[in-house]
Parts: C-alpha cells; sequence; structure tokens
C-alpha cells in the first residue's frame, strides 16, 4: 500500500538543501575535544576556541552517500535495532505502509500512575511489575523501560535498569544512557544476553544514543556517548528533537531543516570517527504549545509534521525507521487520550513508519500507566486492522455466495461467513456494539474497568524467566561492578 504523502520530491530536495545551508554557514557547537579533532579531520572548519564547526555541503553529502552504500550493501549486519521509541532497520527498503508495524513500550518515566490512579514517583516493583505487563501484552513487540526506579542512584541507574530489562523479557527495545560510563556496562549485559561480542555487533540490544540540544548543539555528554558506542562497533545516529516556536521557528518546514541538519552534523561525525561504522539518521520534531510552553507530544499538526519527517528519513534518505506514535498531552484517560493515541498512531503507519511508540504514557510521556498501556494494546490491535488491505479473490468475491442467497437472501448462516467472519471483523472485548442499555453500555468507565482487569489478570500468571541462572549472576556481578566503581 502507498503512503500518504505531505512532501513532493522537489520540497524534500529543498528542505536537504537548507540543511546543507544552516551546516555550512551556521554550523554546530560540539563541547568536544576529541569530537571537534574527528571533525577537523573530516574536512570541516573548526574553531577549536570558540568549539564551533561549519560543514562543507561536499562533506555532509559524502557521508549521506556512504550511509545510503551501507544500507544498499548486501550481507551487511547488523539489519535491525531497536531504539528508545521504535526501531530502526538498517538496510534499504521500499516505502510503503508496513502493515506489520512493530509497538515499542519504554520511556524511563519518572512517574507512575498506578492501577489504583495514585500518581507517584515510580519505584523498582513498579519496573518489574510494567515489564511484566509489556512482555505479556501481545501488540507490543518490543519494550524499553515503561518507567525507572527513583530510589536507584542516578549514576548508577541506567546500569540497573537495563539488568532488570534483560531478566523480565526477549522484547529487548532501546534503552537511556547518561554519560560515557554506562555504555561499556551496558554492552556487556548485551553480550551476556546475544551469546558474546560478536553476536551482539550482528544483532545489537541494549543501545542507547546521543541527542543534540536544538538548536545546533552537541554537549560533551552527549558526544561522549557517541563515541563510546562506536568504539564498541555499535550503531548510532544523533537524535534531535527541534521545539516549534521555542527552540525552533514554529513552521513544520523549519523544524525539518534544522533537525536534518543537526541529524546529518552527528552523520559526519560518526563516519569520522569510524569510516566503518553503522550510522543512520533520526529526528524527532514537535511543536511547542504556546498557552502552557509544553513540548507537545500530540495534537493534530504534529502528525502531519511526524508523517513528513518519516518521509524525509524513510523515503529521502533511505532509512526506514519508526516514529512517535500513540502519544497524548493529556493527564488521564478519556476522550483527549483517545482522540490523539489512536490518530498519532495511525497516521504514523499510514505516512510509512516501521513502527511507533512509546505506548502507557500520559502527559506528554512524563508518566507511565498499566491501564493505559493496556488501553493503547488494544488502540495499536485496532490500528493494525484498519491498515490491513482488502484482498481481492473469488473466495472473497463470494459470487456464489451472493447467488445462492438470491434476492433478499441472508449470510449470518452460511458456511461462507462462519469461515471469515473472526479474520475480516476486530471482536475485541475493549470495543463493543451493543443497544442502549445492553450490559454495560451505559458504564462511562467501562473500557478503563476492563483494562485494569485485564493488567491484572496479565500480572497475575506466571512465565518462564527469559536468562538462565548462569546468564543472571553474570548479570548480578557487572550491576555490583558498577555499583562500586561509578561515582555520582
Amino acid at each position: 500500500m502507498e503512503p500518504i504523502r505531505y512532501l513532493g520530491r522537489d520540497e524534500m530536495d529543498t528542505i536537504h538543501r537548507s540543511a546543507l545551508r544552516i551546516l555550512e554557514r551556521t554550523g554546530m557547537w560540539v563541547d568536544h575535544l576529541e569530537a571537534l579533532e574527528y571533525l577537523r579531520a573530516a574536512g570541516c572548519r573548526v574553531d577549536m576556541d570558540r568549539r564551533t564547526v561549519k560543514f562543507p555541503p561536499e562533506v555532509v553529502e559524502a557521508a549521506v552517500s556512504r550511509m545510503r552504500q551501507n544500507f544498499q550493501t548486501p550481507g551487511r549486519r547488523p539489519l535491525r535495532m531497536s531504539v528508545r521509541y521504535s526501531q530502526v532497520r538498517l538496510e534499504s527498503q521500499p516505502f510503503r505502509v508496513h502493515d506489520d508495524f512493530t509497538v515499542s513500550a519504554g520511556g524511563f518515566c519518572v512517574f507512575i500512575c498506578d492501577l489504583d490512579g495514585r500518581r507517584r514517583q515510580a519505584t523498582l516493583e513498579d519496573v518489574r511489575q510494567s515489564l511484566k505487563l509489556a512482555d505479556r501484552l501481545d501488540q507490543i513487540a518490543y519494550t524499553g523501560l515503561p518507567c525507572a526506579a527513583q530510589e536507584v542512584p542516578v549514576h548508577v541507574r541506567p546500569v540497573v535498569m537495563a539488568a532488570e530489562l534483560v531478566k523480565a523479557t526477549r522484547k529487548l527495545g532501546g534503552i537511556e544512557t547518561f554519560r560515557r560510563e554506562h555504555v561499556g556496562y551496558i554492552a556487556r549485559i548485551g553480550e551476556i544476553v546475544a551469546g558474546g561480542r560478536e553476536a551482539h555487533r550482528r544483532d545489537p540490544i541494549l543501545v542507547g544514543y546521543a541527542e543534540a540540544r536544538t538548536p545546533l548543539c552537541i554537549d560533551a555528554v552527549m558526544a561522549d556517548v557517541m563515541l563510546a558506542h562506536l568504539e564498541l562497533g555499535l550503531p548510532q545516529s544523533l537524535d534531535t528533537m527541534p521545539n516549534g516556536g521555542a527552540t525552533a521557528p514554529i513552521t513544520a518546514a523549519a523544524m525539518l531543516s534544522l533537525g536534518v541538519a543537526e541529524t546529518l552534523g552527528g552523520l559526519v561525525l560518526g563516519f569520522a570517527v569510524d569510516p566503518c561504522a553503522t550510522m543512520t539518521l533520526d529526528l524527532t520534531p514537535g511543536y511547542c504549545d504556546m498557552r502552557s510552553m509544553h513540548f507537545r507530544y500530540a495534537g493534530a499538526e504534529r502528525a502531519a509534521l511526524l508523517a513528513a519527517r518519516v518521509q524525509m528519513v524513510s523515503e529521502y534518505y533511505g532509512c526506514p525507521s519508526g516514529i512517535h506514535g500513540g502519544k497524548t498531552d493529556a493527564c488521564v484517560a478519556g476522550t483527549q487520550v483517545g482522540v490523539e493515541k489512536a490518530i498519532s498512531m495511525y497516521s504514523a503507519v499510514m505516512a510509512g513508519a516501521i513502527g511507533f511508540g512509546t505506548v502507557g504514557h500520559l502527559e506528554n510521556a512524563v508518566t507511565f500507566s498499566p491501564l493505559q498501556l493496556v488501553i493503547d494494546n488494544e488502540i495499536a490491535r485496532y490500528v493494525r486492522r484498519a491498515v490491513r488491505g482488502i484482498e481481492v479473490n473469488d473466495e472473497t468475491l463470494a459470487l456464489e455466495v451472493i447467488e445462492q442467497m438470491g434476492i433478499n437472501g441472508r449470510a449470518y448462516d452460511h458456511d461462507h461467513t462462519a469461515r471469515h467472519y473472526r479474520s475480516e471483523e476486530l471482536l475485541s472485548p475493549f470495543f463493543e456494539c451493543l443497544s442502549w442499555g445492553a450490559a454495560d453500555s451505559l458504564d462511562r468507565e467501562r473500557f478503563e474497568r476492563r483494562a485494569a482487569a485485564r493488567a491484572r489478570e496479565l500480572l497475575a500468571a506466571e512465565s518462564d524467566p527469559p536468562l538462565n541462572t548462569e546468564q543472571e549472576a553474570a548479570i548480578d556481578e557487572i550491576v555490583k561492578e558498577a555499583a562500586l566503581d561509578l561515582k555520582p
């Protein structure tokens, strides 16, 4: 199925040329001496005193060409990787609607709105329960940490959380790294799960990311994180989140141009560090709500913006990727949540994203809700059915059935109906079609009640651990080592 396109080829070319102009004339501030040396060696114009970098267009274009060539090289590994909110595929693919889209949980939320409706700081037990729930929900393909244990000291929290993740599920999604020192410990955990260093490089898991600070800044910590991953042979991209009206001009074209410029700057840096690196692009723009000054994670205007972003990254640059989806700016379940979650999922998929995430959030992704995670799982199922194509063949045309029914006939007792209704209709226990007053049709909170009951049912179920005792023991030793070595 062809995706919805918001940009023509000429418009994408214009955004690309605008990004080149930004990098050439304005440049970026890179607060990292080693990174600056790499960029200077790559042909960039570097002012070491001001720590600014101007990127000649030919240097940027060479990096883009190298990335595209890598994606088109048969047999090159890795082929895909989970990132913090979705997934990236590191090979060239046709730009299309992916009815096999993936749904990701995660987010490292500070707060949780628990099943009793209390909003509070997340604990280690909340982390374990949230991972258990995500592992059991059938639409969730990948999960990072839906919330992060606030009682675990910050200086060791990413390592502890990565250990909790791999002990809870095989649906390993993206993780967070706050500083260079975390990367090595987390990579060692990944190697234990994957079966060794080379296996981990071929199919990387638990890979963190660097993020630009819009506009046009890469601070020392993020440069450190990127370089640490590259030194281990792990894929990287420089993510960026231009905030229209706050850290970027408010128009969509400007946000896209600025975000593309920033992530292209990261691309040049990555190949400057390692010409054989696996690099991709990532940007996640959004609008600043001029009433609250919040970064809007949902909103009608962001649906079009993110769809255009999918086009730029996946179609123009040839990097199949996921995007934000299943997002809401609301703080409690209700009409706004339902509209924003459904639209942001559906528009992401119809724009050609290979997946979306992270789901289960309220309040601009600040608060995790296990209740909402169950609801989002059902909305994702709804969207998956909505984007499925229509099969046209002799069986589905059912001309013989129509002839047998004749004029004024019926189909509800026909074998053809019995064969097909389960695959044709989405018969979800959450989305019903009842008469007024039947069953609980007038209960305004029936959806939430059923979701809470389903969450408790799934959390009560037993399951086999994903790791053996030797793997768990080895990971526990890494966590102990990190706790001793890492300083606040």
